[in-house]
């Protein structure tokens, strides 16, 4: 974005650069200021960008944004706590709960984890373990200007460490809450997952006010030799926010790592989850789902790289698009040379419930190996007029027959979740955004 005053952000750059955590190390000084270097030269990225050609930001560039939170005891308010208290998979399980950027000790809760793992926020882990930090932080490249930033006003986020061989099979759920207005959240997450190990990180934004805020997230995670990592994203930002968020993943030999995307919320969002199969036999999986009406704008973006032999990935994307809603997805799937024996299969299927709907996609193959077994496929379209036909013969209105197809075509993905509470959610919010979910909850 080139064209556009950048101005502010040099201006709070050099305000808050000696006051963001861990600025008392040598090494993290040096990584913000390169990146905020990385970022001066890549601007925002434009429409003229291929992979921004549907997805325009340039309104997160016009705007004054403040990085540091100006109002001071929103944690002691009562109707937080009331929230984050509706909002918890499980009263008795952890979590880790950030308010307006900054992680809340009060409103969070670790109970009985072994004393070698530790999970918990980026202050403190920046603070006790900054040397198991600095590759994650320091070594990123940046596709764009918004990773670049990301690292240059990093401030909070989450940190989990496990050790080989130790296996968290508890959900660690991760909580952003965000209402002040104006404010750039920059939530930096790491997770590094040792040979055998395995967890599961539910990630949830929320947004409880009508105010124009952006949350502009980075989540880095390396899952070791045969390491299990299961990834939830799930985003209820508010009406007016903008939400950017990247999710990279490197992988060696026979990790698995799953990927669970769901958006709902905010006026315009953009997602990256880019994995890596660095080495034989490793597994990816990818879901998601985009539920969106009025002029929302959500956009995904998927990478997964082939990059070792016998590798496996599957990716599953569905979304539903009502009102003057736009969504994008782009899925690229890249088979390298050495990654014989690749079996690879991918599908991202749409259903537009108004004419002014629109959705672009576009699946990519690259193969540059000959022993593979790679598919895709995409689909655009409305509901199936025989299965409506077959819902009214049965006694079923039509305002319920569209509203009962399209739940459960949306549901296909939500019956993928292995969290029984997540999933139970999941299911209400589907209820909720579907016209006649009551009356589909009782045929039910």
């Amino acid at each position: 974005m080139k064209n556009e005053s950048l101005d502010h952000f040099h201006q709070a750059f050099e305000q808050l650069a000696k006051t963001l955590p861990g600025a008392e190390l040598p090494w993290l000084r040096a990584a913000r200021r390169s990146a905020f270097e990385q970022f001066d030269t890549l601007g925002l990225p434009t429409t003229r960008h291929e992979d921004w050609k549907y997805t325009n930001v340039s309104a997160i560039g016009k705007r004054p944004w403040h990085f540091a939170p100006q109002r001071t005891g929103r944690t002691d308010d009562s109707d937080v706590r009331r929230i984050v208290d509706g909002l918890v998979l499980d009263p008795a399980g952890h979590r880790l709960v950030f308010v307006n950027g900054h992680h809340v000790p009060r409103l969070s809760k670790l109970i009985g984890l072994p004393h070698d793992v530790f999970v918990g926020s980026l202050t403190r882990a920046l603070r006790e373990i900054p040397q198991r930090l600095q590759a994650a932080i320091a070594s990123q490249t940046y596709a764009d200007g918004f990773t670049a930033l990301n690292t240059a006003f990093l401030r909070d986020g989450f940190a989990v460490v496990l050790p080989p061989g130790e296996v968290i099979d508890q959900p660690l759920y991760m909580l952003f809450l965000t209402d002040e207005a104006g404010l750039a959240v920059q939530p930096f997450n790491v997770v590094l997952a040792g040979a055998r190990s395995g967890c599961v990180i539910v990630e949830h934004f929320v947004g409880f006010g009508d105010d124009e805020y952006w949350t502009n997230a980075v989540t880095r995670v390396v899952a070791g030799e045969q390491a299990e990592v299961q990834h939830y994203r799930l985003q209820q930002e508010g009406t007016k926010a903008f939400h950017i968020a990247s999710v990279a993943a490197a992988q060696q030999r026979a990790s698995c790592f799953t990927s669970h995307a769901f958006a709902f919320g905010g006026a315009l969002s953009r997602t990256g989850i880019d994995t890596g199969l660095n080495a034989a036999n490793a597994q990816a999986t990818l879901t998601g789902l985009y539920f969106v009406g009025g002029r929302q704008h959500v956009d995904h973006h998927t990478r997964i790289d082939h990059g070792g032999p016998h590798g496996s990935s599957r990716e599953y994307y569905r979304g539903v698009l009502d009102g003057a809603a736009r969504g994008v997805f782009n899925g690229r799937v890249i088979v390298h040379r050495d990654a014989q024996q690749t079996d690879t299969h991918q599908a991202n299927y749409n259903l537009l419930l108004s004419r002014d709907a629109e959705i672009d996609t576009k699946p990519q193959l690259e193969i540059y190996a000959d022993d593979v077994k790679c598919t895709h496929g995409a689909t655009v379209g409305q509901l199936d007029e025989n299965q409506l036909f077959y819902l009214r013969a049965r006694g079923v209105e039509e305002r319920t027959a569209r509203a009962l197809l399209t739940y459960a075509f949306a549901r296909d993905i939500v019956e993928r979740v292995r969290i029984e509470s997540l999933r139970g959610r999941l299911e209400n919010l589907l209820l909720a955004r579907t016209p006649e979910g009551e009356r589909i909850r009782e045929l039910l």
